[in-house]
């Protein structure tokens, strides 16, 4: 078998090539090579020795991404066609109510979510801004592009994951990217608290620190249960948010059928709506 490489698509054979993992970057530890590893349809991060990773053929990997843009298609169609689907034109040559829903910034540490989240946010006729920053750089960045955009909603999600599962749940440092939404999420409350637009966050990605990211202001985050996440539930909380009326409140029961996981990947306390009428 050729050696595997940065960029690489591969699976943990000890876990029976249960997730797809992009090689992020290959590094030594005590003259073990370790790849560093993040999720090609999951919000996760991890790491693994080589010598436990096989690469995923050509064809199988083509038909994970066929599939995954079809969950993709399969769920705007949907909500297209739902009757609750909010039209941003009125009928009639001159509208006599304009329906502004919420807009949205969204920060996301992977590229090609990036791409899909903008992809979903554009379809269903919303108006976001999508950004790929890594995770690391998104507290540095997050004050500015706030002052920028002016956003009703933030949503900071990229990989995350536990680095020893099972322990240290209250260890900010057993979480690979956690500390920087942590961090991101107060920045963004400095910036609320001087403007006070009552921005609504969602924060975090697989496996995330959601106690701490509750903490630092979020409204909604992930994991409670320290497991996997959608790569669409950010996106579908975002949504919801953006268009519900702003004298109507948001919880988590008004998108639970549409969380893979339900309030084991995401919960919160809840936001106002974003939509406004004039």
């Amino acid at each position: 078998m050729s050696q595997i490489k940065k960029g690489d698509i591969v699976g943990r054979i000890s876990y029976g090539k249960d997730i797809f993992f992009k090689v992020k970057k290959i590094i030594k530890v005590d003259d073990i090579s370790i790849a560093i590893l993040k999720g090609i349809f999951d919000r996760v991060e991890a790491n693994s020795p080589l010598s436990d990773l096989e690469k995923i053929d050509s064809e199988t990997m083509k038909k994970a991404f066929a599939d995954f843009d079809h969950k993709l298609n399969y769920c705007l169609q949907k909500k297209q066609k739902s009757p609750n689907k909010i039209d941003l034109i009125v009928s009639g040559k001159r509208a006599q109510e304009k329906i502004i829903p919420g807009k949205i910034l969204h920060l996301d540490g992977d590229k090609k979510y990036a791409e899909k989240s903008y992809y979903y946010y554009q379809k269903l006729g919303l108006h976001a801004v999508v950004k790929n920053i890594p995770e690391y750089k998104q507290p540095k960045v997050a004050y500015s592009l706030l002052k920028i955009y002016r956003p009703d909603i933030l949503v900071i999600t990229g990989h995350d994951g536990m680095i020893k599962r099972g322990t240290g749940y209250h260890d900010l440092y057993n979480y690979r990217n956690s500390r920087h939404f942590i961090q991101t999420v107060k920045e963004a409350r400095k910036f609320d608290d001087e403007t006070g637009n009552h921005l609504v966050i969602f924060a975090g990605a697989c496996q995330s620190y959601f106690e701490a990211l509750i903490s630092a202001g979020a409204n909604f985050a992930s994991s409670p249960a320290r497991i996997l996440i959608d790569f669409m539930d950010p996106l579908i909380i975002a949504e919801k948010v953006a268009v519900t009326e702003n004298y109507k409140y948001v919880t988590i029961d008004d998108v639970l059928s549409e969380l893979r996981d339900g309030r084991k990947g995401v919960d919160g306390i809840g936001a106002k709506g974003k939509l406004t009428k004039k």
